[in-house]
């Protein structure tokens, strides 16, 4: 009796709909047309006209067969209450036609053949927006925030801004909340009390974690809205939706404050120490500079005055020794000469020995030979020892690296350090006459170091064949 009735009533109504007669409301008009309306929304539950939430069971009851409409950027949700727990259908748009089975895998197995597949199911329906983004403002008002520099003095501050969320993830976001009576307004709420309190510890705490004076909060919105974005983004995530971005649109200091006064006061004096500091530091730096430039200097010099020291008494050395060698020839000679003298006693008695003549005159003339021979080739040696310069000094630059400086190099080392990459053209390299430090590209004698040589074509294709042997 309950089923007649109830399928007289639902007859009636729908009889009235298709006659004009029935009542129209979001639902579309007719009871078996099934869309959303709404303008703003982001969860909205569909109901039979007429049907206000929790009246009837008839608030869910759906006929199979109804037309079933879904936008663009809308996904409609189909929850069928069971007893082996809650199931869903979900129909993402556009979608424009009747209620199938075959569109719904859930609902295949619930509606039977009864009353020719005419029959009723229940089922809440709800349309999903998954197109606008959502915004929500706030505002934080003054709050203690402190400098860890002045500990003793909280100042107040005040944040105002606005978080931007979408809903993407629509299976994840039904999960997470209840959708029945679901309302956005209590739903942004519970986002906006969630932000608020992070924003607050998060922005008390800048001055720490950011190193950021409190009297330059103001000047560093872009900078603050980064650094709180990268930290409510997983708390928002929990709600189900995605944050697209937080804007901070302003911090504002209570500058009439005394503990913004005071510092104020005394960050202004630690700023101008600060720069006194860093003023003395670049000072001693660059002492520290000329200091090293001239150590360099004198010891390039005194290098230099060293290997020009010792080209000299090699020269000497060579010089004496020829000389040394030249008295020898002579003493040689004088001697020979005294035997020549004496070539007519050999013999003894007074005598003239001619047997000891011949052989006087032939050891002196050996002699002499090999005495003149010896004084050409001591007097070319001499000759070309004192033709020849001393050798030319080598040009020997010292390098600046990792901020110590290593040498002296020549050119044939640095040009091995070129090719093994520990010399570039942007090492500062010195040597004596230069007045400071330059970096090697600079330098046009070092400057051919880097000139990449060109790599030889290959040979011609067509090249003969060299002949077998």
């Amino acid at each position: 009796l309950n089923i007649k009735l109830y399928w007289i009533s639902a007859g009636y109504e729908l009889n009235m709909s298709f006659l004009g007669l029935g009542p129209k409301g979001k639902s579309g008009g007719m009871m078996n047309v099934i869309r959303c309306d709404e303008v703003e929304y982001l969860v909205w539950k569909w109901r039979p006209l007429s049907q206000d939430a929790n009246t009837t069971s008839r608030e869910n009851a759906i006929r199979y067969g109804s037309s079933l409409r879904v936008k663009d950027g809308e996904v409609a949700v189909f929850v069928y209450q069971q007893k082996n727990g809650t199931l869903q259908d979900f129909i993402v748009g556009p979608y424009d036609d009747t209620i199938k089975t075959a569109n719904f895998p859930i609902l295949s197995s619930i509606v039977g053949a009864a009353f020719g597949g005419n029959s009723p199911f229940q089922a809440e329906i709800y349309f999903i927006n998954l197109q606008g983004n959502n915004q929500i403002k706030f505002t934080i008002p003054y709050f203690d925030v402190v400098d860890p520099r002045l500990p003793d003095f909280p100042v107040p501050v005040a944040v105002r801004g606005a978080l931007t969320f979408a809903l993407e993830d629509y299976k994840n976001f039904i999960k997470l909340n209840r959708l029945v009576d679901f309302s956005l307004d209590a739903f942004k709420k519970q986002i906006k009390d969630t932000i608020s309190r992070k924003v607050k510890g998060i922005v008390a705490n800048i001055p720490s974690d950011m190193g950021m004076p409190i009297v330059q909060m103001e000047r560093k919105i872009d900078e603050i809205s980064e650094f709180i974005e990268a930290h409510l983004k997983d708390r928002i995530d929990e709600f189900g939706v995605k944050m697209k971005h937080i804007d901070i649109s302003g911090v504002e200091i209570d500058k009439d404050s005394e503990a913004y006064q005071e510092v104020k006061g005394l960050t202004g004096g630690l700023a101008a120490k600060t720069l006194q500091a860093q003023a003395e530091v670049n000072i001693k730096n660059m002492q520290d500079m000329q200091s090293m430039n001239a150590e360099n200097l004198a010891e390039t010099m005194r290098i230099q005055r060293e290997e020009s020291q010792r080209a000299q008494r090699l020269q000497t050395e060579t010089n004496f020794m020829g000389a040394h060698a030249l008295d020898q020839q002579t003493h040689v000679l004088h001697t020979a000469a005294e035997s020549m003298g004496q070539m007519g006693n050999v013999g003894g008695g007074g005598n003239l020995n001619p047997a000891s003549m011949m052989t006087g005159m032939v050891m002196g003339g050996a002699m002499g030979g090999q005495m003149a021979g010896m004084m050409n080739n001591m007097g070319q040696q001499m000759q070309n020892a004192m033709n020849t310069p001393p050798p030319t000094p080598q040009i020997q630059y010292m390098l600046a690296v990792n901020g110590q400086q290593t040498g002296p190099f020549e050119m044939q080392q640095l040009q091995q350090m070129v090719q093994s990459g520990q010399l570039t053209k942007d090492t500062y390299v010195w040597k004596q006459g230069m007045v400071q430090w330059e970096a090697a590209g600079n330098v046009a004698e070092l400057s051919m170091l880097f000139t990449s040589t060109c790599t030889p074509p290959p040979p011609p294709t067509g090249a003969p064949t060299p002949p077998q042997t």
